[in-house]
């Protein structure tokens, strides 16, 4: 019974709170992009120092993932990122690493434990997020040459290296 009630007390409500984070939560704006939307105009300076936009994005095949490092589904999707960034950042594909409401000083610990050497901009408020959607991380959005976005991947389910990989692969080719 004491364990019910500690369950119900402090570990239920940790718990939908960590959740919230991953899933229900709302927008500033309430932007919700779609497959065949423009990339929105945006601006982020990334923690190596470089700048990435939606205008410097403007050529080049891109992919713009929103994460959280709290947040589970994009624990589980952060490696397969590493892999296709690994892949095609030589080749040219630009990537965007952006958290959402959260800090340099909290997504570096997790970066050095997971041995991550990719750029990410860190963002403490949702604003950059707010311009591509309303709820939900890991998003993530592939864009064409033309800023045109071809492919989104959420959290249901969590995207796979090969499913990026086969995005990525279909615009680098045409």
């Amino acid at each position: 019974m004491k364990r019910c009630i500690l369950w119900t007390a402090i570990v239920f409500p940790c718990f939908l709170f960590v959740l919230s984070g991953c899933i229900n939560d709302k927008s500033e704006t309430g932007a919700s992009l779609v497959v065949g939307d423009r990339l929105p105009d945006f601006e982020v300076v990334m923690n190596d120092g470089s700048v990435v936009s939606s205008e410097g994005l403007a050529g080049h095949v891109s992919c713009i993932v929103f994460f959280n490092t709290s947040c589970p589904d994009c624990r589980k999707t952060l490696p397969s990122v590493r892999r296709v960034y690994e892949e095609y950042w030589q080749k040219g594909v630009s990537f965007a690493l952006i958290s959402r409401s959260e800090s340099e000083g909290d997504i570096l610990p997790y970066w050095e434990e997971n041995g991550f050497e990719m750029p990410f901009s860190a963002q403490e408020t949702r604003y950059v997020y707010s311009l591509f959607a309303d709820k939900g991380v890991p998003r993530i959005y592939i864009s064409d040459r033309n800023g045109t976005i071809r492919y989104i991947f959420t959290d249901s389910p969590v995207p796979s290296y090969h499913e990026l990989h086969a995005a990525l692969d279909a615009l680098y080719v045409e």
